[in-house]
This record gives structure tokens, sequence and C-alpha cells, in this order.
């Protein structure tokens, strides 16, 4: 079928972490959300074995044993029923003295395909590409996450299964430093006023040390494979090549070939003019998404005023530039700056001494700030539950918004890069500027250098040949094109270009649209931009997606199984004898 002549339930708009997130939580019958570890690993072993081993139910006075009821997947995927009676099934429990494998690989986990998807990327066509090629231009051979922050919604430790079941602990990098023995008042007091980094402090419980390695970037990118491959993710088609230039909400005019339903669906126009439709929409951007505008100090706007001389960081092609690689191959000076306090700019300076460049001048706006992880460990350590409680229970979007800034504090460099820029300067290979920032610059297309001048002043800050911008990126719904329309016809508050959605990511109760991801912080809280906020908001996008999808089709039974609804010990029922 062509896929602009059919109304899909559900368009999510981006391949990257997020929309891998949505559509592997839709597919996923039993999400640990919901089940505990314990009971998700007991249903599905006992689908894995069902019809094989004799389950005997605890409180029986029957000495038979009661086979485990085998579900039809081609009918309906939903575990939390039991398929031969009209009633809800008893609750029953069961027993077994065999081991419960794990499931980060079970090639036979269920997944819901009831619900029809599509994927629209900008980027490829294929899952993750665009995360995948900004981690191998740059070179990055280590997540800054740690284990538990992924996004399989079947298990929170399924990639430290994973890990384990493929034999490879080597790629797992211990995030030394914030696991152990709380610091002591006094400590802490002596830190604070030697002037050393007070997040070096430990604040993350012994017993969590398991959780607290980084996985290697190739791991984590076979790990997202495993999970496409065990939901089926990788059908053709499902993911198009297509950038979303606009989004509108209405009744479908008449004349179009499309059977239109009695509610309003929504209209996705791309670059080349396809138009796609939908029930639900899902904006699964990150910071390279179409919309999202990245900050600059200033901008070139042509090959003259150092156009080609100059870029952002999320805008690397090639490293170095061609001026730079041709200088070095000549074995003439170089030298770059680099601007940003975050830990892609020091990954930008390490690279570019390692490819040759003379020396890297390393400037910053703020202080040289030392963080194990994007949020400050409180969000990340045993008492992160009460951080959140407090969030979420904040009178006002703007009191949040306050929560999230001192939480993320801006850009921050881990310790381990924090050694690896300190060994350049010790080489004299860079040189850090903190406080720093330009206030003029002048390009020269014939040398093909810049001449900066800085506050404070940099002495001897030579001709510079290339300058890299780690400097982000601002999210704002109403400068976001695609939005447009949205935003005239249904306008939301926002504030400080995070819009105000409902406690379901959904852009107002009468318009479907979810946002997930640095958007969705408001809702989600500091964690929002990273892999676990991707997690986060797929687990609420799922439950509201099945009151949508019902009330508009009735589906609310083949929902039960993607939202984890219902009994959750239904699973577990023999042949719904009476066990009264």
């Amino acid at each position: 079928m062509n896929s602009t002549s059919e109304i899909h339930d559900v368009i999510i708009v981006g391949a990257g972490p997020c929309g891998l997130a949505v559509a592997s939580r839709i597919r996923e019958n039993t999400p640990s959300a919901v089940f505990t570890d314990e009971e998700h690993q007991r249903y599905h072993w006992i689908k894995k074995h069902t019809g094989k081993m004799n389950l005997v139910q605890a409180g029986r006075t029957k000495k038979n044993g009661v086979r485990a009821e085998k579900w039809n997947r081609g009918q309906r995927t939903c575990p939390c029923k039991d398929e031969t009676s009209p009633e809800s099934s008893r609750r029953g429990s069961t027993d077994s003295t065999s081991s419960v494998p794990s499931l980060a690989s079970d090639s036979s986990t269920s997944s819901n395909t009831s619900i029809s998807t599509l994927v629209l990327d900008g980027t490829g066509d294929q899952w993750m590409q665009r995360w995948n090629n900004a981690f191998r231009t740059l070179e990055i051979k280590q997540l800054r996450s740690p284990m538990f922050f992924h996004v399989d919604p079947g298990d929170r430790d399924g990639m430290l299964a994973y890990t384990q079941e493929v034999g490879r602990e080597e790629d797992l990098w211990e995030i030394s430093g914030c696991v152990g023995k709380e610091m002591s008042k006094h400590k802490k007091k002596k830190r604070r006023q030697s002037g050393k980094p007070q997040t070096l402090g430990v604040e993350i419980d012994e017993r969590d040390r398991k959780d607290y390695f980084s996985p290697s970037t190739d791991l984590f990118a076979d790990y997202c494979a495993s999970i496409i491959d065990r939901y089926d993710l990788n059908e053709p088609g499902q993911i198009l090549k297509q950038e979303v230039t606009d989004i509108t909400h209405g009744y479908l005019p008449d004349n179009l070939d499309v059977a239109a339903p009695n509610s309003k669906v929504f209209t996705l126009t791309t670059s080349t003019g396809q138009k796609f439709y939908s029930r639900a929409v899902v904006l699964a951007m990150g910071a390279g998404g179409a919309g999202i505008q990245k900050i600059f100090p200033w901008k070139p706007s042509n090959a003259t005023e150092g156009a080609e001389a100059c870029c952002h960081s999320m805008e690397i092609k090639t490293f170095p530039s061609p001026n730079v690689r041709s200088k070095i191959q000549q074995r003439r000076e170089t030298n770059v700056v680099v601007v940003g306090g975050g830990l892609s700019s020091a990954q930008i300076v390490d690279m570019a001494v390692r490819k040759g460049v003379t020396k890297v001048w390393f400037l910053m706006r703020s202080e040289y700030k030392v963080k194990h992880f994007d949020l400050s460990l409180p969000w990340m350590g045993k008492y992160k539950n009460w951080e959140k409680a407090a969030f979420w229970s904040a009178d006002t979007d703007e009191e949040r918004l306050e929560m999230i800034k001192s939480a993320r504090n801006g850009g921050s460099i881990t310790p381990r890069y924090t050694r690896i820029v300190k060994q350049h300067v010790a080489h004299h290979r860079a040189s850090i500027h903190t406080r720093t920032e330009i206030t003029s610059h002048d390009y020269d297309p014939e040398t093909q250098t810049w001449t900066l001048t800085t506050d404070p002043p940099i002495p001897n800050l030579p001709p510079i040949d290339y300058i890299y911008f780690a400097t982000g990126a601002r999210s704002d719904v109403r400068e976001m094109p695609l939005l447009s329309n949205i935003n005239d016809q249904y306008p939301i508050e926002v504030i400080e270009g995070l819009p105000c959605l409902t406690d379901d990511l959904m852009w107002r109760e009468d318009v479907p649209l979810y946002i997930t991801g640095r958007l969705g912080g408001l809702r989600l809280g500091p964690g929002a931009p990273n892999l676990e906020g991707a997690r986060l908001g797929a687990e609420r996008i799922a439950w509201s997606l099945e009151e949508i999808l019902e009330k508009d089709r009735g589906i609310g039974d083949q929902c039960e199984g993607f939202c984890g609804l219902g009994n959750r010990y239904a699973s577990l029922v023999g042949d719904g004898e009476d066990d009264s």
C-alpha cells in the first residue's frame, strides 16, 4: 500500500533513541516499569517453555500438574487476559526450580504488531543513523551514561544482561569516583576550602556499583540492534528518509483518496511534498533534528566571511577540515579554537590534538565544571526518587524549569576527559581559557585564517585556522517550522521554549501530538534529553496511546498488551479451573 494513502495509528518523527524507545515500548507486552523484574522474567520463562513443562499451582489440592496456557499471538497479543473465558482469569501463582534465563536477547519475546506505525527521519532510513554517525565522526568510544540508561522497555538491567550474555565485559568502562562510602561533612568542607571540584564527592551507594559502568559506543550500538531485532522494527518500509516540514490536525477533505475516520487526523507534509496521515504523532527529535536552533556566537553567511573556516559541532562532516588537514600534511603550524564548556568540546580538543593540530585553544564562558554526568549526582544516586518526587510535586512549571537549570547547570566535562585535556595542556598542545569570550573576529580569505580578540585578552594568540562552536542548541517549539500550524490552531503555554504539555506528554487533551526528549523537559525532568528521558517518555506515551486509539478505532483489548494493563498475574493462570 502506498504510504501516503494509509492512515497510520502512530507516526514517529525521528529515528534516534527517543523514537526507538517509543517504537519498542509500543511492542512490549510486559514492560518492566509495570512488572517487577521477577514477574517479568517469570512470564517470559513460562512463555518460552509453554506446553513443555508442568507447572504446579500453589494452593491447589489436586495432584495433577497444570500446563501453561498457550495464547495465540496472531489473534491477540495480550498476556493479561485468559482467552478461554469471558471473565478475567483468576489469579494463580507458579513455582519451579528451573533457572530463569535473562531476557536481554530472548528471541521469544512477543511483540504487539496490531499498532500501525511509521517512522519518518530526515537523516536516513535506519534506526540511530544520526546518533551513530555523530559518534563515529567524533571518534567517541564511550557513552557518558551509566548502564541503566538505555531504550529497552523490557528490562531495566537489560544492557548489563546483554553484555554478560555476549561476553563483552571488556567493553564496560567503570565510572570511578562516584560509588563508595559517603563523604563526610568534614571532608566535603575541606574540599570546598581547597577549591577542588565538589562533583567528585561520592554520593552513590556501594550496592549500586554494578550499575555505574558505561558501555562502549560499539556495545551500545549492538545492544540497540538487538532491541530492533527483538521487536521486529527493521521491517522494510518501517522507516522512511523524509524530513517533516509541516504538521496539521483536522478533518480530511472528502476529495482525498483516503478513508477518513469520523475524527480528526494528522497530516504530515515532508520536504518532498509527500503527505502522510496518522491518528497520533510522536515528535522524537534530538538536538540535531529539524527546527532545533544551533547556538552560534556569530555565524558567517558566506566563504568570504569565513563560513568554510568554522562550524558547529553538530555539523562536523570530516575532521579536521580540508584546509587544516592540508597544512598538517605539509608539516606547517596549525592552530584551532574550540568554543564551549561541555563534553563535546573536550572531545573535539582531544581529537584535534590526536589528528596532528599544533595547538588547540579551548575557550569557555564559564568556569571549568567537572561532573560524571550532565545531571548532578543527587538525580542519579540513591536519593533520585526524592528529587523526582519534588520535581513532579512542584506547584508551577516555572518552578520545574528552575529545578532543571539547577540540576543540569550548563555544560560539564567528565573526570576522564578532564585528565586527557590536562595531559594535552601539560605537553603544550592545548591551552584552557575559562571565563573568556571572543569580542571581535576578522577573517582573511587569502590566508584562510581568523584574527580574534578576546576578553580577557589571550597573550600571543596566533592566527587561527579553524573554529569549532561546541555551544549546544536551543529548543523552542514556537520557532520550529513544522509546528507552525499547530501553534496557530492549538496554542498552548510555552516557557522559555519548552511546551507545557499534559502529563502524558500530549500537546493538548484534544490534540494527540506527543513530544518526548528535550522538549518534554517540564514533564520528564532534568533527564529528559538523556537516554533515561527517552525511556520514561516512551512509557508515558504508551499508556496514553491506549486511550487515544481505543476511542478512535476500538482496539482497547489489544492495547492492554502493549500498555501492560490488566491483572499482571493473569499470565500465570493454568487451565482455568476453579481454585477457590
